[in-house]
């Protein structure tokens, strides 16, 4: 038997009461508690790690710091697939001139030239703003299909199925023209009726001369074809 020196009071007293040779058996389980105690939290959270992450991934241990995963989510957009689509049609599907309106215009070539159509059916490009046979009515025929008549000549603006460009008296097939808005703003002109051996567009154009091109030689970025069209003011 050991023994034991009461120097504090009923705790010790109380301990002192037991035989020396127990006292290893009571650490043991009072180590074994402290340390489920200690380490329980982390082992449920390492479980709890283990359990949601996917096969073959190595798993953190506890104590280490949680950092935010790199991966960035894409971003939400606004912009819906119909509304995608129809931003991206060049034709005027939502202008009035599609419901039957008629538009007064002068067609302002890059070229810096007013295009024109002659009482004699000419087709060509001047420089002078007042002049009348510069003065177009643009109506709508068809979805993205006009028909242009210059009011003094009373002559449609039409492509022959070789190319050539001329001022039609009667509105035929020739005339049907389809309107476009390009990247820069400007307007293209093409036929609605005729294409070239290689199925491309014929487009009206005048060249840094004023002098029109042959719908075979046109091109819809070439700068030639593009026009602005102006408004009219009435008179």
């Amino acid at each position: 038997m050991c023994r034991w020196t009461v120097t504090q009071g009923a705790p010790v007293a109380w301990f002192s009461s037991f035989p020396c040779r127990r006292l290893p058996s009571l650490f043991l389980p009072l180590t074994s508690l402290l340390l489920l105690l200690l380490l329980g939290p982390c082992a449920s959270s390492t479980d709890s790690e283990k359990s949601h992450a996917p096969e073959g991934t190595p798993t953190p241990p506890c104590w280490a710091p949680h950092r935010p995963s790199s991966a960035r989510l894409p971003r939400a957009t606004n912009v819906s697939l119909s509304s995608a689509t129809v931003v991206g049609r060049h034709v005027r599907s939502s202008y009035k001139h599609l419901q039957g309106d008629v538009r007064r215009r002068k067609l302002f070539s890059y070229q810096k030239f007013f295009l024109r159509i002659g009482k004699d059916g000419n087709v060509n490009g001047t420089k002078r703003e007042d002049d009348p046979y510069s003065i177009l009515e643009i109506k709508s025929v068809d979805v993205g299909v006009v028909a242009i008549r210059g009011l003094s000549s009373n002559h449609y603006l039409a492509i022959k199925k070789s190319g050539d460009l001329y001022g039609a008296r009667e509105f035929g097939p020739d005339c049907r023209l389809i309107e476009r808005i390009e990247e820069n703003r400007y307007n293209t002109y093409a036929s609605a009726e005729w294409r070239t051996k290689k199925n491309k567009c014929m487009f009206v154009g005048l060249n840094p001369r004023g002098k029109p091109l042959k719908g075979k030689k046109t091109r819809r970025k070439s700068r030639a074809t593009h026009f602005l069209p102006m408004v009219v003011q009435p008179r």
